[in-house]
């Protein structure tokens, strides 16, 4: 059961109404029987092989190499993600990272670059993988000790680790950021397209987490990638990534949105069968409160996951206060409403196997990954700080 009745809010055009409704028949139909939890490699590689048959990940790229729109419609990318995770987090993981790998080269790379890597990542034959994070800079970007130094006139060397590379392993190629060394700190980082096969770079480890998928550390050493492949200016990798976090932040609220609606189907549906002291389990007025709370709380953070959405389709140049927003709040009430939904389902919660028991587990690291919740409010209070500054000036003047 999903409650769709979000559709027909003023967000939405009648275009997102119909890709919605068509990407769920799709995978109500597709996902389940393409998902192998243990083997997550190759339940990767099927997901998206058929979501580029299917025309779906054509919204990850621009409509000139091949793609749905003329640009990025983050509402669009929303949905998609929303709808994915509903039915299984490995589908919505498999559809986010064709765009986030490649977001980087819609945004900043050159013709030749996108005409060479965007086609195939809309088809579902090439994967691809974003490597920012590293042991020591996670959040904190500007710690970045991955270098990319130069080697003769037309290549440059890439030597340091890169970890918690989600696709790592499995990826055709990585968007890799690197100290270029053009000023200190954030503004001396450069991002590359470095092809999986290119001499020097290796899988140093793979990751297992408690929500199965495929992550790991990668090492250069010597890893020599050609200028050509360098996305955007010199010294522009935190604008690269930045921007394309920008755009992606939201999703990441969307996906843990599909995880809450899951379980909130998941709860009603077992608190309408489940006889406890010979009644429903839903005629008890504690557990109609619990159903009321994760009502509640998937519909604000609908609201705010897509009045991000909303307002960059709208034309804003950032909307890093209202992404950064959406990505917090729209994770931690998910983790509520599913941590409600197990206790619910009492014992059968915490059993494998049982649908809200994995929904317990892939929630988690939405409220980290692509900056942790503590790391959200953070830009979220220094934005409006600067906005005070900026207002105090204006009508100071």
């Amino acid at each position: 059961m999903i409650d769709a009745s979000f559709l027909s809010w003023p967000f939405f055009e009648e275009r997102h109404r119909r890709f919605a409704e068509e990407l769920r028949e799709w995978a109500r139909r597709e996902v389940h029987p393409l998902v192998d939890h243990h083997d997550v490699d190759a339940s990767c590689r099927r997901l998206v092989r058929r979501l580029g048959e299917g025309g779906w990940l054509r919204a990850v790229v621009p409509q000139a190499y091949g793609g749905m729109l003329e640009a990025f419609d983050v509402r669009t990318l929303c949905l998609a993600r929303e709808t994915l995770a509903y039915h299984d987090g490995l589908a919505d993981f498999a559809f986010a990272m064709q765009g986030l790998g490649t977001g980087p080269i819609t945004l900043f790379g050159s013709e030749a670059m996108k005409a060479r890597y965007l086609p195939a990542v809309a088809r579902g034959e090439a994967i691809a993988a974003f490597a920012l994070s590293e042991p020591e800079a996670g959040s904190d970007v500007a710690a970045m000790t991955t270098t990319a130094k130069p080697d003769g006139p037309d290549h440059v060397r890439i030597d340091g680790v890169k970890t918690w590379i989600s696709n790592g392993g499995i990826a055709d190629h990585y968007v890799v950021f690197a100290r270029s060394g053009e000023a200190p700190g954030a503004k001396g980082l450069s991002a590359y397209v470095v092809d999986a096969q290119t001499p020097g770079l290796t899988i140093e480890s793979r990751i297992e987490v408690i929500a199965p998928h495929p992550l790991a550390t990668l090492r250069f050493e010597g890893c020599r990638v050609p200028l050509a492949n360098r996305i955007g200016a010199p010294g522009e990798g935190f604008k690269v990534a930045m921007a394309t976090l920008d755009v992606f932040r939201s999703t990441v609220g969307a996906a843990a949105l599909g995880l809450a609606r899951r379980a909130l189907s998941e709860a009603l549906r077992h608190a309408s069968s489940r006889k406890l002291f010979g009644a429903p389990l839903g005629d008890l007025q504690m557990t109609q409160a619990a159903l009321a709370d994760m009502a509640t709380s998937v519909d604000s953070a609908a609201l705010l996951v897509y009045r991000a959405a909303w307002t960059k389709d709208g034309g804003a140049a950032r909307v890093t206060r209202e992404a950064a927003m959406a990505k917090m709040y729209a994770t931690e009430q998910a983790q509520g409403v599913i941590d409600k939904a197990v206790q619910i389902f009492g014992g059968l919660g915490v059993t494998r196997g049982v649908k809200v028991e994995e929904l317990y587990r892939e929630i988690r690291a939405l409220r980290i990954y692509e900056g942790a919740t503590e790391v959200q409010k953070i830009v979220i209070a220094r934005d409006l700080l600067r906005s005070l500054g900026s207002n105090a000036n204006h009508e100071g003047g």
